[in-house]
């Protein structure tokens, strides 16, 4: 079975974005940005919310050709990489991309159950869909040096709690990881 992991640049507060939807506190330096090429590289498949899918498309398939190397080379893993887009609004993915509309947590498990590499939710509000039904494994948390005061928190609201164990930190300049897996 894939493991499901949910990383995310977060806000020492909790978000994973600004009250206006901006991510642009979450910039990496040249090594964590290393760290996510790698790690994206490692990805059997990626699965996206809508925002963080258009998000992702208005950038990494159109990096400017002058851009550092290291933001090409995720420009090319991002567009090669498959990825399961879920959404009920959008009419077309692309980039290497399905487009699922409907029961995110069944699609899932089926995803989960149809290899043994490793996967990855991103979006917050898909991620929050799929922590009640015990679907992710592991959480990847890269905490900036920024308290928000609001915008998307990464967590929400459960009705259980989850058990984790910590399994690894690492310093960046521009953020520390912390990595956990489930209990």
């Amino acid at each position: 079975m894939r493991k499901l992991i949910y990383g995310f640049g977060v806000s020492l507060d909790g978000y994973v974005n600004d009250r206006d939807g901006r991510i642009d506190w979450t910039d990496p330096d040249d090594e964590l940005h290393q760290y996510h090429n790698d790690r994206f590289r490692s990805l059997e498949v990626a699965v996206n919310g809508r925002r963080l899918y258009e998000l992702m498309a208005e950038y990494w398939p159109h990096v400017p050709a002058d851009a550092p190397p290291i933001q090409r080379e995720f420009g090319e893993l991002w567009t090669g990489k498959p990825k399961v887009v879920f959404s009920r609004t959008l009419t077309e993915v692309h980039w290497n991309s399905t487009l699922l509309r409907e029961n995110a947590v069944e699609e899932v498990r089926k995803l989960k159950a149809g290899g043994d590499g490793v996967m990855e939710v991103g979006g917050a509000s898909l991620a929050s869909a799929l922590m009640p039904h015990g679907l992710i494994d592991e959480y990847q948390l890269f905490v900036s040096p920024m308290v928000l005061g609001g915008g998307t928190p990464m967590f929400p609201a459960l009705d259980q709690r989850i058990g984790l164990r910590l399994v690894e930190t690492r310093r960046f300049d521009t953020a520390v990881l912390l990595r956990y897996v489930v209990d």
